[in-house]
């Protein structure tokens, strides 16, 4: 089984000024000279880690981590304003005009799999590959088996700890009533949901308990971006047309791409990826038996660093590079 690749270190970090009051923050690593490869996070809002830098072989890929707007080490943090879909696909082709990249890959999972697709239909001439993990089509059913009624069944305890902030003549809109507890005055009352709506996500993304997962999704700072800058983007569905990602399917003809999903994913359930691989034949699909949702999952990183081992050696033959360790 694969695993993850050594940790590295950034060889430059920079922040960019993009549309007031947002500066994103944006690092490299690898080799300067590889494959330009964009790790676009999930959330929106969970920002990235040092952990993300080593799906990629460093001698073969030059790994670009860049923090959404509002998330992570970009400022203001848990920004709403001017924080929508189409600015963060303006921002990832600020970043590769900046770079003076011409084609990259994306690798992105759940709501980074959402923008990864996004920018590719919206630019699908600078997109050279895809890898995809978790797939979220940001549909209105999408939102209501993880936030309304779905997973709710399979996981009724944890449930009843993400109803406790919201009352009781609420709960039929939770992400609404999440939203407004979010941006409302009351700081306890913000800081309260905020946990409760991360906790909820952190304790569904395994499928087996993982300690490590949940408390970095309960981490104050974590938890607040994570859930104000979703409550926001899924009260307005996404600030996408309903279907977008589907029904634009065909403009991805012609770029490769890996899919992986876990069989058990309880926050973007599997048809999420069934539905897109049937919608683009140049995609290739990975069921993992064992897995749920997170990146983490021994599984997930096999197949993963697995997916970029193959795309390097499509985009570089001559090239044979390290393996992760086994």
């Amino acid at each position: 089984m694969m695993t993850l690749y050594p940790e590295i270190k950034p060889y430059q970090t920079f922040r960019l000024a993009v549309e007031e009051p947002h500066e994103i923050y944006v690092e490299e690593s690898g080799d300067p000279d590889g494959i330009p490869v964009l790790f676009v996070h999930g959330g929106p809002g969970g920002g990235c880690s040092a952990k993300n830098r080593c799906f990629f072989d460093p001698e073969r890929y030059r790994i670009i981590l860049f923090d959404q707007r509002g998330a992570g080490q970009s400022t203001p943090h848990a920004e709403l304003k001017h924080n929508n879909t189409q600015a963060l696909i303006e921002d990832i082709e600020v970043i590769r005009k900046h770079l003076g990249i011409e084609q990259w890959m994306l690798f992105g999972g759940s709501w980074g799999s959402t923008l990864s697709l996004l920018y590719a239909q919206s630019y699908p001439d600078r997109v050279m590959g895809l890898i995809l993990r978790g797939i979220f089509l940001c549909r209105d059913q999408d939102l209501e088996w993880f936030y309304q009624r779905g997973a709710s069944l399979i996981f009724p305890d944890y449930w009843q700890d993400y109803l406790h902030p919201i009352a009781k003549d609420r709960r039929d809109h939770l992400i609404e009533a999440y939203y407004d507890l979010l941006t409302g005055d009351n700081e306890l009352a913000r800081m309260g949901a905020a946990k409760a709506w991360s906790l909820w996500e952190g304790r569904c993304a395994t499928l087996r308990p993982n300690h490590e997962v949940v408390e970095h999704f309960g981490e104050p700072h974590v938890a607040l971006a994570l859930a104000r800058i979703e409550a926001h983007y899924f009260a307005h569905k996404g600030f996408i047309e309903a279907n977008q990602i589907l029904n634009n399917a065909d403009i991805l003809g012609g770029i490769p791409g890996t899919i992986v999903h876990g069989r058990y994913d309880m926050i973007c359930t599997l048809d999420n990826a069934v539905a897109l691989h049937d919608r683009w034949p140049e995609s290739q699909l990975n069921i993992i038996r064992d897995a749920g949702h997170a990146s983490s999952e021994p599984s997930i990183v096999d197949a993963l660093v697995r997916a970029t081992k193959d795309m390097a050696k499509r985009f570089r033959p001559d090239d044979e590079g390290d393996d992760a360790s086994d």
